[in-house]
């Protein structure tokens, strides 16, 4: 069973059905991934590519990761990223600017606080869906669409 169940507050986690879960994907979700992969063949140039190595790149460290499945959750400030990291807050600063200058996360102050949020749905989605693959790999649960 998926170890992220149930803890994707208010999202619909892809591992809703394990137990149940056979191993065969069905035709149907087979031709929907399909179709997705398909949609996007005509916008997959070297530009795309290249922006999404840098980005791939980017959370490639485990702390800018942690720190963007934490904002995969809701906004948060500097002191939350640093208490739920467990890296120093000079080091989450420093992961912050250089996710901020690549455009993977906004500021706003809120009074004297600095605010941070994902600038948008597909690098959430991307990162649940990486950490959902990683919790398979680490907890042994099937594969599955």
């Amino acid at each position: 069973m998926c170890a992220l169940m149930g803890r994707c507050e208010g999202w619909s986690h892809p591992c809703t059905d394990v137990e149940s879960y056979d191993g065969s994907m069905s035709a149907s979700n087979e031709s929907s991934a399909a179709t997705a992969v398909e949609s996007q063949e005509h916008r997959a140039g070297a530009a795309q590519f290249a922006a999404a190595a840098n980005v791939f790149a980017l959370l490639s460290d485990p702390t800018r990761l942690h720190l963007v499945w934490t904002l995969a959750r809701g906004e948060a400030d500097v002191n939350t990223l640093t208490e739920g990291s467990g890296a120093a807050r000079p080091a989450v600063s420093q992961h912050l600017s250089k996710l901020r200058l690549s455009g993977l996360v906004q500021v706003r102050k809120v009074g004297r606080r600095s605010v941070y949020t994902l600038s948008d749905g597909h690098l959430r989605r991307l990162v649940v869906e990486a950490i959902g693959h990683a919790d398979h790999i680490v907890t042994g649960a099937p594969p599955h669409d």
